[in-house]
């Protein structure tokens, strides 16, 4: 299952809290991108954060991998998981009319 995931900054959560985890966290990113787990990751542009495109076999399992992130083990970050599928309706731009 494909999933897009958003970290969420906790509540008064700050940059400067995050420094002393940061070298851990991308670590920790490569490690699972090596596993097949993360297979894009990208800085957001509206605000600091992360998209990762996952491959997990739920929400559920995606989340429990998400949270072994150094910055959420903190309680720095939690994390959005939006499960993604094909996109079916291309089929209505070929019906016939």
């Amino acid at each position: 299952m494909k999933l897009l995931c958003l970290d969420i900054p906790q509540p008064g959560a700050t940059l400067e809290q995050y420094g002393p985890h940061m070298l851990d966290e991308v670590r920790h990113a490569w490690d699972l991108y090596k596993t097949g787990f993360v297979r894009d990751i990208y800085f957001r542009q509206d605000r600091p954060g992360v998209a990762i495109v996952a491959e997990a076999d739920s929400v559920e399992a995606a989340r429990e991998q998400l949270m072994t992130y150094p910055l959420a083990k903190a309680g720095l970050i939690g994390w959005e998981v939006i499960p993604l599928g094909p996109m079916l309706n291309w089929e209505l731009l070929f019906a016939k009319s």
